[in-house]
This record gives structure tokens, C-alpha cells and sequence, in this order.
């Protein structure tokens, strides 16, 4: 009897250790495949809201540039290419596009070959055409061109250019949007902080937001192969004044698993919520391929000025088919 008794304890031990072990390995059969998302696949991304719907540009493909579309920021669908090489007057490193709505057109800033360009189209979906084939600055690489429309309409951009690592520049634009004033040239930010001397000498991906007359540029830091890259911000109070560093910067660096986090942009959601778009390495082992993410942008109230903070929180937006 004892030994029946032993017997049968062995048994209910080895069936309990063994479902133990199948449910273990369930739940992490269920935790590989809920952990695993196919990723928006874009590098220095940037978001346009239009007619209710979320349109996603970044560098990927060697094609050109490719446009993504959402309703809801979380789920993504691949459109197509937006911009053709075959429409460039370049034909290979389509990189960090931004597209705006202007006058019933639709105006792509992007760099190509490393010069600073800008396709029009009548739809955010494209075809996106350079009607002339040449960069904004012919006889200069420049790249990461952003727009920026002040209150009273005139149009300026900032640009990275090379002179000094990669340091930013802001220009003013012709009324049609295209053309560049090079008088009005004017250096904004070089590398200043301990925090951007990581790996090289980089600034760059620059993006400007104006809140109660004082204007904001946030930008990256250190090389985006770098674990490091970050994302700082500077004001001023003239665009082609003094800009001013954040003393605490970086504001955004490594939040939760993520490295190389940089090269922002921000747009306003549905709900009138202002947010950032980022990309980051696929892991801490491998840079590529980089995926978007979202975060939130807010504004704390510091003796009589509203400071920009980016929250460390973000939404891993999933493609889907």
C-alpha cells in the first residue's frame, strides 16, 4: 500500500509539473506572440493630419519616399511611394521628408544624394514631382530641410548643413515656397552641450513649434548609429535671432527599452493633443531596420515660462495589411 501510495503521489506530481510546464510554455508562446509587432518601418519620420486621416513619410526606401496611413495612430497601412526617384532630380538616399498642406497643395521637404529638396503634389498620397530638378542649394550638401510658417505668413527653413559637423541653419523662403533667400542665411545651433559630444560633432533634425511668441526647435543630437542619440530643445524669441539651449536637455533619450531615439517631428492629433514622432534602432544590438514611435509633448509653467517637456512614454505604432 505504501508503495501504491508513492506511487500515486509521483504521479500527481509529474502531472502537475508537467502542466505547469505546458501552461509556462503557453504563456510564453503568448507573450512572444503579443510582444511581436510588425514595425512602421521609417527613419526620421514625420506625421501630417489631413481630412481626418494620419499620413506617415520617413527614410526607408530606395526607391523613394513612402507615405503610411492611419485613423487612429496605433495601426498603420503601407500606401505606396509617394515620391519616385524617377521624379527627383536625384536617384538614391531619400532621407527625413516632411509634408505640408498649403494653398490646396501639398509641398514634400526632403534631402536627396545630401542636398536639400522640395516636391509638390496635389494629394498627400502623391505623386510627389520636383517640377525642377535641382537642389534648393546646388553648389552645397545640405540635408533635414523642415518647414515653418510664422503667424504672419512668411515661410522660413531650417536646414542642416556641414560647415561645422552637422549644425543648423534657418533661411527664409520665397512666397512660393521653393526657393531660398540666401541672404537671409542664418546659423541656429552647433554642437554646445556635454551631452551631444558622445559621437561626433552632430545637430541636426530640427522641427519649430511657436507658443505664446516664443518659438521652440527641438533637434537631435550624436550620431543617429549612436545609442545616445537624443533630443534636445532650444528657444528664442526672433528666428533669426540668438537661440538658447535647454540647460536640461536631453529631453528625450533612451525612454524605456529604446535606444537611438531621435530625428522628431510634431503634429496635433483628432484631439487637439500636441505629439511627437520619432524613430529608434530595431534593439540595442542592431541600428536597422529603425521603427516610429509616438510620444506626448507638454509645457510646464517655470517662472512666467512655459518650458516643453517629452513625455518618456510612448505608442509602438503596428503595421498591418
Amino acid at each position: 500500500m505504501k508503495k501504491n501510495l508513492v506511487f500515486i503521489c509521483l504521479l500527481i506530481l509529474g502531472t502537475l509539473v508537467s502542466c505547469q510546464s505546458a501552461s509556462s510554455k503557453k504563456d510564453a508562446d503568448n507573450t512572444a506572440t503579443n510582444d511581436v509587432k510588425a514595425p512602421v518601418p521609417l527613419g526620421d519620420p514625420f506625421i501630417m493630419l489631413y481630412d481626418g486621416v494620419y499620413y506617415a513619410y520617413g527614410t526607408h526606401s530606395g526607391e523613394g519616399i513612402e507615405v503610411y496611413t492611419s485613423d487612429d495612430l496605433l495601426t498603420w497601412k503601407y500606401k505606396g511611394i509617394a515620391l519616385n526617384k524617377k521624379d527627383s532630380w536625384a536617384d538614391r538616399w531619400f532621407w527625413a521628408p516632411e509634408v505640408y498642406a498649403v494653398n490646396g497643395k501639398f509641398y514634400m521637404y526632403y534631402s536627396a544624394d545630401e542636398h536639400i529638396c522640395v516636391a509638390i503634389a496635389d494629394s498627400p498620397a502623391g505623386p510627389f514631382v520636383q517640377e525642377k530638378k535641382e537642389p534648393m542649394i546646388t553648389d552645397e550638401k545640405c540635408i533635414d530641410n523642415s518647414l515653418f510658417i510664422d503667424d504672419d505668413g512668411t515661410p522660413y527653413l531650417t536646414f542642416v548643413r556641414f560647415n561645422d559637423g552637422n549644425n543648423i541653419w534657418i533661411a527664409e523662403l520665397e512666397k512660393d515656397l521653393v526657393t531660398i533667400k540666401k541672404e537671409t542665411m542664418h546659423p541656429c545651433l552647433h554642437v554646445s552641450q556635454e551631452w551631444e559630444e558622445v559621437w561626433p560633432r552632430v545637430n541636426e533634425g530640427s522641427f519649430i513649434v511657436k507658443r505664446n511668441g516664443l518659438y521652440y526647435m527641438s533637434y537631435s543630437a550624436n550620431s543617429y548609429e549612436s545609442p545616445f542619440y537624443g533630443v534636445g530643445c532650444a528657444t528664442a524669441t526672433d528666428l533669426m535671432g540668438t537661440w538658447s539651449k535647454y540647460d536640461e536637455n536631453p529631453l528625450l533619450q533612451k525612454p524605456g527599452e529604446l535606444v537611438g531615439v531621435g530625428h522628431s517631428a510634431m503634429f496635433t492629433d483628432k484631439a487637439g493633443k500636441l505629439r511627437i514622432v520619432y524613430h529608434a534602432h530595431k534593439d540595442k544590438e542592431k541600428i536597422h531596420p529603425r521603427a516610429m514611435y509616438i510620444g506626448e509633448v507638454s509645457f510646464e509653467n517655470a517662472n512666467g515660462v512655459d518650458r516643453m517637456r517629452i513625455s518618456k512614454e510612448y505608442i509602438i505604432p503596428e503595421l498591418v495589411k
